[in-house]
């Protein structure tokens, strides 16, 4: 592993405009091998973490990111004015949540889960690209079926969707939210 490595993995995390996978580093750098490009980014990574830089390298929908170090996320929002998340509707919330709990699932599954519909909700989190069309059910109609996406995961700070809390998990923080 040389030092010239650890810069490359730099150049190439901080130029990336989606989080930096393994499988793309390993495509970009094909005559480095695995083991060589996990100790240069096992360094790079606690280069960082351990560096008074006001950024560090953290995962996020699967790869490596470049972000501001948490201390400085007031100053960082007050000098941009601007907020950290654009919101999303209570209605959007559920049926993102519906998606990501039950993924691929159809319009009328939606529906069915929520007890209204849920359409206007969809057509919002398909222009955000929280979630995706991912083909067709075999069913009558062959009705759409909709999953998350990596910008999903970036939204929600998750890596992977296994991620996601579970159903017990969601019911003690709602019980603990509400003692």
């Amino acid at each position: 592993m040389t030092e010239n490595l650890k810069s490359v993995l730099e150049a190439l995390i901080f130029i990336s405009v989606e989080p930096l996978t393994i499988e793309r580093i390993k495509e970009v750098l094909p005559e480095d091998s695995e083991a060589d490009i996990d100790e240069a980014l096992r360094r790079l990574i606690d280069d960082y973490a351990e560096g008074t830089q006001a950024i560090h390298i953290t995962r996020a929908a699967g790869g490596y990111v470049f972000s501001t170090k948490p201390a400085h996320d007031p100053h960082v929002r007050r000098l941009l004015q601007i907020e950290r998340r654009k919101k999303l509707s209570g209605q959007a919330l559920e049926v993102l949540s519906a998606i990501a709990y039950n993924q691929p699932v159809t319009q009328p599954e939606i529906a069915a889960i929520r007890g209204v519909d849920s359409s206007h909700a969809l057509h919002t989190l398909l222009e955000n690209n929280l979630i995706k069309i991912s083909g067709r059910k075999e069913a009558p109609g062959r009705p759409l079926l909709y999953r998350t996406t990596d910008k999903f995961l970036a939204y929600f700070g998750l890596n992977a969707i296994e991620e996601l809390p579970s159903a017990d998990e969601l019911k003690k923080l709602l019980e603990e939210g509400n003692s």
